[in-house]
């Protein structure tokens, strides 16, 4: 009995950590900076591509992990110094360049890549508990998905750049009769969110048959915890990633995985249904 509630809370932990790890670096982007990135699914993916690399060249798998993500972070500051600071309040046009920008890289990709590369194995090993064996590595998943939300919540805040950021999303206009440096903001924004998107890339590295198209697999995810998640993405994405995590592990444990997609899909429209201002602003409205 033991044995069968760990294999469902391990289940719950695995699903919970990759929502929270896809969603982290959308929640900058999207939620706070009102950018629909199309292309971060294309930033994870440079993170997994950069990790598998270094690793192949000797280095250990953390610094590689870091490397992919700090790769990612800058690709993001340069990309929102030439393109995306054009596109701030323009959704419609910010879907257009970021869809481009993914189409460009995807294609890339493929062409000087190739459509497939050997992967670096999961580390860690497992471990059994009764008759089911479970890999280590997934539980080292699920704390970086629980530390890095602690770090966003810490970094934005808890310090003065966070203040700054906070002040510059809500009213630029003001932020910069203050005298504070909104381009610098958004494009530290923009690159610490690209950079949570390569930090999930390169967490996941050495679970995924890399391809140049494995973006996907983590976008729709990544959007879906967020608008659930609502406005205040520090707040909401937890308990949003929480919900749609039980009931992904249910109906996986139910019917299987792609019953379990689906049924999260139908949840997402009925959470956006009954609170349209999703978790965030449920919670918000429940402590006035």
């Amino acid at each position: 009995m033991f044995a069968e509630i760990f294999s469902i809370l391990f289940q719950f932990a695995d699903v919970f950590a990759f929502l929270v790890l896809a969603a982290a670096g959308l929640a900058i982007i999207f939620g706070m900076m009102g950018i629909i990135n199309l292309a971060h699914g294309e930033f994870i993916t440079c993170g997994i591509y950069v990790t598998v690399a270094g690793v192949q060249q000797g280095l250990p798998l953390p610094v590689a992990q870091a490397l992919g993500a700090l790769t990612a972070g800058i690709i993001g500051v340069i990309l929102e110094r030439t393109v995306i600071h054009r596109l701030y309040n323009r959704p419609l046009d910010s879907i257009l360049a970021t869809w481009g920008i993914s189409l460009i890289v995807t294609q890339g990709m493929l062409v000087t890549l190739g459509s497939s590369w050997a992967g670096i194995g999961t580390p860690e090993g497992s471990f059994q508990v009764g008759e089911y064996t479970f890999s280590s590595y997934r539980l080292v998943l699920f704390a970086a998905a629980v530390l890095v939300m602690l770090a966003l919540y810490l970094l934005f805040m808890r310090t003065r750049y966070g203040v700054l950021a906070r002040a510059t999303m809500q009213n630029p206009q003001m932020a910069r009769a203050l005298g504070v440096r909104t381009p610098w903001i958004y494009a530290t924004s923009f690159g610490v969110g690209a950079a949570l998107a390569g930090l999930c890339g390169a967490l996941y590295a050495p679970t995924m048959t890399l391809i140049p198209t494995m973006g996907i697999t983590f976008i729709v995810e990544a959007f879906v915890t967020v608008v659930v998640g609502g406005a205040n993405v520090l707040i909401g994405t937890v308990p949003a990633a929480m919900v749609l995590g039980a009931i992904r592990t249910a109906l996986n444990a139910w019917q299987g995985q792609i019953i379990g997609q689906i049924g999260m899909l139908i949840a997402v429209i009925l959470v956006i249904r009954v609170l349209p201002e999703g978790v965030s602003g449920w919670l918000l409205r429940r402590n006035r």
